[in-house]
């Protein structure tokens, strides 16, 4: 007996905005599969208006109206059965940021939940890892966002520690992540991967997913600290513009690839690691994942 049924996830993130609609296969006697069926990104960056002015600006509070009935459409036409949104580090920060999301659910009935810190490192450390990682290994979790970056440590298999750290891509364009948040960074890192022998990070978010698919490797194999050094070396001998027309990335990629590039080598270098490994996965998997999860556990009490 097969079932296809389609579920959503809305992220409200800093930089951009994401509608993630998944098909979730259940085929007695399989495991569930969960299959990505589209993937549609607004590039918003209320963390330009947020981290300078801690208030999201009327211009992104009609922008970010406009796309969520879009999104509701989009959900209605692809027949999705259940959704769940939410909004990360900008939205939490911003003074308006509860008044927006009463606003949007007066008009477009979508309900925002805006998470903390580390709820989010919890959501993205709850995907489905074990199809990537070998449970032998130790591993350094790091998804980088716009306004924070999420580190989880995995060991065997299983979560150790995580924590939200206020070092995201668009803060960092913005010259406002103090000396002090870098070096607590580093000595969180530092205490929680030196027990271990051998460390290997995953890495996770538009950024490195981007610099995965320019790399050409094979879904699996990882990337090396040299070559994430040499592309970030590359990247910063280009003007913006060159960015945008000789590395052809898009206009709001050419500038956070950057500040991103920089934590994830921050965090290879601080935990001893040679290798990062991209599945592709984030936030959005990992609400699709919470809103299964939820399902079977309510259907079973």
């Amino acid at each position: 007996m097969l079932s296809i049924k389609k579920y959503a996830a809305i992220d409200i993130g800093s930089n951009a905005v994401r509608l993630l609609i998944a098909n979730i296969i259940e085929e007695k006697g399989k495991d569930t599969r969960f299959k990505k069926s589209s993937l549609v990104r607004v590039p918003i960056r209320l963390g330009a208006d947020v981290f300078l002015e801690q208030h999201i600006s009327d211009h992104n509070k009609e922008r970010m109206l406009d796309t969520m009935k879009a999104f509701k459409l989009l959900m209605k036409t692809h027949k999705v059965v259940k959704y769940k949104a939410c909004a990360t580090s900008a939205m939490r920060e911003a003074a308006n940021g509860k008044d927006i999301s009463e606003l949007i659910y007066k008009k477009t009935n979508i309900k925002i939940d805006i998470i903390e810190g580390e709820e989010e490192a919890a959501i993205i450390a709850a995907t489905d890892l074990h199809q990537f990682i070998d449970k032998n290994k130790t591993y350094l979790y790091v998804d980088v966002g716009g306004g924070s970056t999420e580190f989880t440590v995995i060991h065997n298999g299983q979560s150790i520690t995580s924590k939200s750290f206020k070092i995201g891509t668009v803060r960092l364009l913005n010259d406002i992540v103090k000396k002090e948040t870098w070096n607590e960074l580093e000595t969180w890192i530092k205490k929680h991967t030196e027990a271990y022998e051998k460390i290997d990070v995953i890495g996770s978010g538009g950024n490195i997913n981007k610099i995965f698919k320019i790399s050409g490797k094979p879904l699996g194999k990882p990337l090396t600290y040299f070559y994430l050094t040499s592309y970030y070396n590359t990247l910063q001998s280009y003007s913006y513009e060159e960015r945008i027309t000789e590395l052809d990335l898009n206009q709001d990629r050419a500038d956070v690839i950057i500040p991103a590039t920089r934590i994830y080598l921050s965090a290879m270098k601080w935990s001893g690691a040679k290798d990062i490994y991209v599945p592709k996965i984030g936030l959005s998997d990992g609400i699709i994942k919470s809103i299964y999860y939820d399902t079977v556990s309510s259907n079973t009490q």
